[in-house]
């Protein structure tokens, strides 16, 4: 398959961006018709139900996957990435609950300090300064994302969250999770694993891991309100359809660390939504916080081969 031009890659990148951004306020638009004490629940079932419904949009791209002949190293990457993508909305999505959109998003999208790290553990590519230099910047600033809102918890011009502690801790693991998935998304494609078959694949494990969840808190799956299926058919079809495929087709392309490097884009975009829409104004330390990651993620992207 011949190449695409970078100007084509650029444009699909931006498409998800875009539909990864509405994400965050799909999210946080649901969990507002339930009470605090139902909305991990809620977030787990959002999390699963996306993943459900895009497994079933997908069906018919099941075709052919047994003439793949597919490898077994090609298949067992995939497998694993399904089961990050499930732990990434299994902390990340509940996370919503607890913290701001803003703090929620920029923790979450930290994946190119965590991809420097994971290739360097498993392929020995050790960072060199400038990638030192953007680690260390970028965790300095996850401090100060992490704990800016303790101080404004109880505050009527800041959104701070109910738990703002919590809900960056799960942001943060969310974000570890989506690192492997990456990573091990390009090793599943690189070894030959078509893009339809492999989101198929990743998309089904990942909810057939989410899907007990819910009842394991002891949650159903069809008490909730008429909008919040409404949104979880929206959050299927943008943020996972659109958004998570455009990135795994530009990882058969490009390294994860560019297309994590894209994704820095999200947190932009929710927040500026988040601040329209519920009018939540995350505290200075957040977003000083969140200005200083990203600059250390930029850095530590940049400075690796893309």
């Amino acid at each position: 398959m011949q190449a695409p031009r970078l100007w084509q890659i650029a444009g699909v990148l931006f498409v998800g961006i875009a539909a990864a951004s509405s994400a965050a306020i799909f999210i946080r638009l649901a969990l507002g018709f339930v009470p605090a004490s139902a909305q991990v629940g809620l977030g787990l079932f959002l999390a699963a139900s996306r993943l459900f419904v895009a497994t079933i949009a997908l069906i018919p791209s099941w075709r052919g996957f047994r003439q793949g002949n597919y490898s077994p190293q090609a298949l067992r990457y995939g497998l694993i990435a399904g089961v990050c993508l499930a732990l990434h909305f299994a902390t990340w999505i509940p996370s919503l609950a607890f913290t701001s959109i803003a703090a929620s998003t920029a923790l979450v999208t930290t994946n190119p300090i965590w991809v420097v790290i994971i290739l360097w553990v498993w392929k020995g590519d050790r960072p060199h300064g400038w990638q030192w230099l953007g680690i260390i910047l970028a965790l300095s600033g996850a401090i100060g994302v992490g704990f800016g809102d303790l101080a404004h918890a109880d505050s009527t011009t800041v959104f701070a969250g109910s738990n703002p502690l919590l809900g960056n801790s799960l942001a943060l693991c969310g974000s570890w999770a989506v690192s492997l998935y990456l990573v091990c998304g390009q090793e599943a494609q690189t070894q030959g694993l078509s893009l339809k078959h492999y989101i198929s694949l990743v998309y089904g494990v990942a909810a057939m891991v989410l899907l007990p969840l819910p009842a394991l808190l002891g949650q159903g799956y069809v008490e909730y309100p008429l909008p919040v299926y409404g949104y979880t058919l929206l959050l299927a079809l943008f943020p996972q359809l659109i958004g998570h495929t455009s990135f795994n087709w530009a990882l058969r392309w490009v390294s994860p660390t560019l297309v994590t490097l894209v994704i820095l884009g999200e947190p932009i975009g929710s927040s500026l939504l988040g601040w329209w829409i519920f009018q939540e104004v995350p505290s200075p330390a957040v977003l000083w916080g969140a200005l200083l990651l990203l600059a250390g993620v930029v850095i530590t992207a940049l400075s690796q081969e893309v």
